[in-house]
């Protein structure tokens, strides 16, 4: 989709891309830039486009070789502003669900770009942290747990049967400008990885970071069913609006940082050719040219 001129790529489901895609639509729909940087006004509007976009990815998003996902409708500016018309200034969604579509711990991710322009965005992950705990004998290699992200709910389109892809959360991601790449980027962490992309996405466009600012810059992050997170040097004052606008604000510090997902971004000036990078500084990684 676009986002204010920029245009972001991400994989197609049955991953989670789709709600990254999903909440910038809903989200471009708001003057994020007046708001003001990481206000209380700003938080608000993002996360009720994440929660929004959640709704729709956790309704509709399953294996797309046995069902069918309406993506064109969900990616619909029209939709979108549908869905935004539902989110108020002053107030939080109460239970926010899928739209109607038919009616008008251990990931790690790798990002090169080389002198020609040419980018690769990757992520490679177990989910848990040893997966399935089945290791291939004589390899070391651990077999992954995706699988425990299927429904039970047998009229779910992502519900668990025979030979069908679940609902996955690894999403690598591309940004271009015009027909040339600008970011090559990710963020890892289970299903904060739509909400780092929104949320990187916003501080790069809406309020012209560069990676490393858009990285080190304090995230929220939605826990489904359970309110929203926020990180502990979010101000007092920002926890409290929130909170008064309805929001269950739960704060975590460091011992749960990772929580908030743990991204890479190399930007690329197309004018120019020069790269700008920036790495994680909850997680190891780091930033190398050469």
């Amino acid at each position: 989709t676009e986002y204010r001129g920029v245009r972001v790529w991400e994989c197609p489901p049955n991953g989670a891309g789709l709600a990254a895609l999903i909440a910038l639509n809903i989200a471009e729909g708001f003057d994020i830039q007046s708001m003001g940087f990481q206000s209380a006004e700003t938080y608000h509007h993002l996360i009720e486009s994440m929660r929004l976009a959640y709704a729709d990815a956790l309704g509709y998003v399953g294996d797309p070789a046995q069902v069918n996902i309406p993506v064109s409708r969900l990616l619909d500016k029209d939709y979108a502003s549908q869905r935004r018309s539902a989110i108020g200034w002053d107030k939080v969604l109460q239970h926010p669900h899928a739209g109607n579509v038919y009616k008008p711990s251990n990931t790690a991710y790798l990002t090169v770009i080389d002198e020609k322009g040419n980018g690769c965005s990757f992520i490679n992950s177990l989910y848990e942290s040893f997966g399935t705990g089945l290791v291939v004998p004589e390899t070391g290699i651990a077999l992954h747990n995706r699988g425990a992200l299927f429904s039970l709910d047998p009229k779910h389109p992502n519900a668990l049967s025979p030979g069908k892809r679940p609902y996955h959360t690894i999403i690598p991601a591309m940004a271009t400008r015009g027909d040339e790449l600008w970011l090559s980027f990710g963020v890892m962490g289970g299903f904060q990885q739509p909400q780092g992309h929104l949320q990187v996405i916003a501080n790069m466009v809406d309020f012209g970071l560069d990676p490393q600012q858009a990285l080190d810059a304090l995230r929220f992050s939605i826990q489904i069913g359970d309110g929203v997170a926020v990180e502990s040097e979010v101000p007092l004052q920002t926890q409290e609006e929130l909170r008064r606008r309805g929001h269950s604000v739960i704060v975590y510090g460091d011992e749960n940082r990772s929580l908030f997902g743990g991204g890479q971004i190399i930007e690329r000036d197309p004018n120019t050719g020069v790269l700008k990078a920036g790495s994680e500084p909850r997680k190891d990684g780091c930033a190398i040219g050469w």
